[in-house]
């Protein structure tokens, strides 16, 4: 199974950055990534994915609506790392981010489909 450890996360005044990173270690190469998040009192949501499609060399980033436009999803096969970029932060972007691995190699958003699962790093925004 693969371990998923995020960190990046903090305090950040609004409409400010931070840059998210998981580190996995396992194999990761075709499966899809994820990023969810989870605020207090509230049920953890998908954010953002890559997804590979085989016989292709491409990873294609995939997001929600709260998150398109202002967070960009990457991967860095190489260092087995995947990041969150995100900016223009908003006061309701403060939660708990989760990094997750998928068994599939195709675009989900489903969190019963991400079989490995990061502890969270905390992101606050302040207004």
């Amino acid at each position: 199974q693969v371990q998923l450890v995020e960190s990046g996360g903090g305090l950040v005044q609004a409409g400010g950055s931070l840059r998210l990173s998981c580190a996995a270690s396992g194999r990761t190469f075709g499966s899809t990534m994820g990023w969810f998040r989870q605020a207090p009192g509230k049920e953890r949501e998908f954010i953002a994915g890559i997804s590979w499609y085989r016989g292709t060399s491409y990873y294609t980033p995939y997001y929600s609506d709260s998150a398109k436009g202002r967070f960009t999803i990457s991967r860095n096969n190489a260092k087995n790392t995947v990041y969150l970029q995100m900016n223009s932060l908003k006061p309701e972007d403060t939660a708990d981010y989760y990094c997750a691995a998928s068994r599939w190699s195709t675009a989900t958003m489903t969190m019963g489909d991400f079989d490995s699962w990061g502890q969270g790093t905390q992101v606050t925004v302040s207004s």
